[in-house]
C-alpha cells in the first residue's frame, strides 16, 4: 500500500513519543472489542467483518496490516543491524575511497587522515585493516612496542585484545584447520568471513611509532614459509567515511553482507525471517520493489531516529550507561564485548555503542575492569540539561591532576556522522600532551565554542552554529580515583565570555 513518506515520517514521530501516549485500560479495551466492525488504534482504523472477536480482517485492513508490520520490522532489522552495517560500510571505504587491499594496513595520523573514523581519537595514530579469511588461514604479527589493539568479527564482537608480541592465526568460520603443530601461534576462529583488526601506536615518537608499523606483519597462512606482508598504505587526507550511509542503500549493504560474510548465525534466524518479506534473503540477489524501496528507505531514517534516542539519551534504558547520579557524563560503552547478557543480547546497547563507535573489546570497560586500558565518559546535555549546542559558548573545568597514567584526552564529535569534529581549526582535541595552560590551583578550564575565549586560546576547540556535537573524554590507563569515582568530572557548563 503507497503511502507518503513525509506523512509516514509524522506518524511515526507520533510513534516515538509514545510515552505520552495513554494505554487503554480493561475498560477501554472492552469498550474497542465490542464496537460494531471497527475499532480505532494508533495505525488507524482496523475494520472486521463481524466485530474484531468474531470477524476476518477487511481487506484494506489486511493490507494496512501487512504495511505496518513491514515498516516495524523494517525500523528495528535497522537497529539490530548497527554494528554490522557500520563495520561492512567501513570496509566499503578502505576498499573503494582508498585502495585497501586484503591484509594491507591503512595508516591514520593527520586530522584530515581521520575525519572519516566513527570517534575516532584524535591524539594517537591508528593502523587499521579488514582481513577476508574464508579461503585461506591468515597470520598476523603485532609486534613489540607501545601499542594498543584489538580484533573484532563484522558484528563487531571481540575477538582478541593484545597489547604484547603475539603471532596470530585467523580462521574464518569454514576455514580448514592447518595440520602439524600450530603451538606457535594464538589460534582465533571468527564466525564471519572478515575480521577488523587494528592499533592504537601509543608512543609520542614518530620514530618508534614507524619501527612499530614496520613490524606489523598480515600475510596467508600459505606463505609461512616465504612470508610477503601486506605492508601498509598512507591514507594522505584522502576523504573515505565509515558512518552507515542513509536510505535504501543501508540495506543494500546489509543485504551485501548477509550474502557474503559467512552463515547465518543461529540468533539471528528470526530477523532473516523478517527482512524476507523486504526482499533481503541469503542466497538471492537484491531487487527490490517499489513497495519494498519506499518501505525500506523510510525505515532507514525511523530507524536511525530510534537508534538516536536509545544512543543520545542511554541513561533512560541502558544499564551501563549511567556514570554519577545528577551528572550529564554516561560511559560511553554500553555493551559488553561479547554483547551478551545473562538472559538476553545486549540489542540497545550494541546499537547505542555502534552508532557512534567502532569495535569493543574488555580494555575499553575500564570502570568494570579494575582500570585495565581505558574508560571512555561522553554527554550529550550540558549542566543544565539542554543539549550541547554548536553556537553556545561552554567551559569544562577539570579538578587538578586527572588521574591517567599514560595520557586523557578529550575530542569533540559530529552528532551527523559521529566523527571528528569540523572546523576551520582543523583541531578537534585537547589533551594532556598538549600544552594547555593550568589554573594556579592545578585545574584546567577546556574551552568549546565559536569564540576564543581571551588568554585561553590553547584550551579551546571551535564549534559552529547549526551543527550539534558531543564530546568523549578518555582516560587511558585510569587511575582508581577513576574508576572508585573519588575524582569526578564536572558536567560542561554554559559560559559568556
Amino acid at each position: 500500500m503507497k503511502k507518503d513518506i513525509i506523512a509516514k515520517v509524522a506518524l511515526a514521530s507520533v510513534l516515538l513519543s509514545g510515552c505520552n501516549t495513554t494505554l487503554p485500560t480493561t475498560d477501554t479495551v472492552e469498550e474497542i472489542k465490542s464496537d460494531s466492525n471497527s475499532m480505532d488504534t494508533r495505525i488507524g482504523k482496523l475494520g472486521f467483518t463481524h466485530g474484531f472477536e468474531n470477524g476476518y480482517p477487511t481487506e484494506e485492513t489486511v493490507h494496512l496490516l501487512f504495511d505496518e508490520m513491514d515498516f516495524q520490522r523494517a525500523t528495528q532489522a535497522y537497529i539490530w543491524a548497527t554494528p554490522y552495517v557500520s563495520f561492512l560500510q567501513w570496509q566499503h571505504s578502505f576498499h573503494h575511497d582508498l585502495g585497501l587491499k586484503n591484509g594491507q594496513i591503512i595508516l591514520h595520523e593527520s586530522y584530515k587522515d581521520r575525519v572519516g573514523g566513527l570517534t575516532y581519537n584524535a591524539t594517537t595514530p591508528y593502523a587499521l585493516t579488514f582481513i577476508e579469511v574464508q579461503d585461506d588461514p591468515w597470520i598476523m604479527e603485532v609486534p613489540e612496542g607501545g601499542v594498543r589493539g584489538s580484533m573484532s568479527n563484522m558484528w563487531q564482537i571481540g575477538l582478541a585484545s593484545f597489547t604484547e608480541p603475539t603471532k596470530f592465526l585467523i580462521l574464518g568460520p569454514e576455514t580448514k584447520m592447518p595440520e602439524g603443530d600450530l603451538s606457535e601461534y594464538k589460534v582465533v576462529r571468527s564466525n564471519t568471513n572478515s575480521v577488523m583488526t587494528g592499533l592504537r601506536l601509543m608512543s609520542p615518537d614518530k620514530d618508534e611509532r614507524m619501527k612499530v608499523l614496520d613490524n606489523y606483519n598480515i600475510y596467508p597462512y600459505s606463505e609461512r614459509e616465504d612470508p610477503h606482508p601486506r605492508g601498509y598504505i598512507e591514507t594522505n587526507e584522502r576523504p573515505w567515511m565509515a558512518a552507515a550511509p542513509r536510505g535504501l542503500e543501508y540495506f543494500e549493504r546489509l543485504a551485501e553482507g548477509i550474502n557474503t560474510n559467512g552463515p547465518i548465525h543461529e540468533r539471528d534466524r528470526f530477523f532473516m525471517a523478517m527482512l524476507k518479506p523486504l526482499g533481503i534473503e541469503r542466497g538471492k540477489p537484491f531487487a527490490p520493489t517499489a513497495y519494498q524501496k519506499e518501505i525500506l528507505t523510510e525505515a532507514s531514517y525511523v530507524g536511525e531516529a530510534m537508534t538516536k534516542a536509545i544512543d543520545f539519551d542511554g541513561t533512560e534504558r541502558l544499564e551501563d550507561a549511567p556514570y554519577m547520579e545528577g551528572s550529564a557524563w554516561e560511559i560511553a560503552t554500553t555493551s559488553p564485548p561479547n554483547q551478551r547478557r545473562e538472559n538476553m543480547d545486549a540489542l540497545d546497547g550494541r546499537a547505542a555503542w555502534f552508532y557512534e563507535a567502532v569495535s569493543n573489546d574488555i580494555a575499553m570497560h575500564g570502570m568494570v575492569n579494575g582500570g585495565y586500558g581505558q574508560v571512555y565518559l561522553t554527554s550529550y546535555k550540558d549542566a543544565d540539561g539542554d543539549w550541547l549546542d554548536g553556537g553556545q559558548n561552554y567551559r569544562l573545568r577539570l579538578p587538578d591532576n586527572p588521574p591517567a597514567k599514560a595520557f586523557w584526552s578529550v575530542t569533540l564529535y559530529e552528532v551527523n556522522t559521529r566523527t571528528l569534529l569540523q572546523n576551520e581549526m582543523q583541531k578537534a582535541d585537547l589533551s594532556s600532551r598538549q600544552h594547555l595552560k593550568v589554573n594556579m590551583n592545578g585545574s584546567i578550564d577546556l574551552y568549546f565554542g565559536p569564540k576564543a575565549p581571551k588568554g585561553f586560546e590553547s584550551n579551546w576547540i571551535q564549534t559552529e552554529e547549526g551543527r550539534a556535537w558531543f564530546p568523549y573524554f578518555r582516560f587511558y590507563s585510569p587511575g582508581k580515583e577513576v574508576v572508585d569515582r573519588t575524582w569526578i568530572l564536572p558536567d560542561i557548563e554554559k559560559k559568556s565570555y
